[in-house]
């Protein structure tokens, strides 16, 4: 159990670097995707180790994945809307979304 939680605690903490030092926002999306899988990996870990016969970890792992997805859908939109307006994908100009 202790190296899953390893594992979960680096996936993270790279995550939780990646949104805090990176300004393109592909890269804070891929950094945020890190962070949810580091949960995925918490929820089924913790899942298995309390109660190996019922399946609750996975499923909200299942969840988690999902809308990962959704959001990653949504925000891909967003970030093609800021490049095709402004032409860059850098978060410090999405400072004003006006028209």
């Amino acid at each position: 159990m202790e190296h899953f939680l390893g594992l979960s605690g680096v996936l993270f903490a790279l995550g939780f670097y990646g949104v805090l030092a990176r300004r393109s926002a592909i890269l804070i999306l891929i950094s945020v995707e890190l962070m949810l899988a580091a949960v995925s990996i918490n929820f089924i870990t913790f899942a298995t180790y309390l109660d190996p016969e019922r399946f609750t970890g996975v499923i909200f792992a299942i969840f988690a994945i999902t809308i990962a997805a959704a959001e990653v859908g949504l925000a891909l939109g967003i970030v093609l809307r800021l490049f095709r307006d402004r032409g860059t994908s850098n978060v410090d100009a999405a400072d004003e979304l006006k028209w």
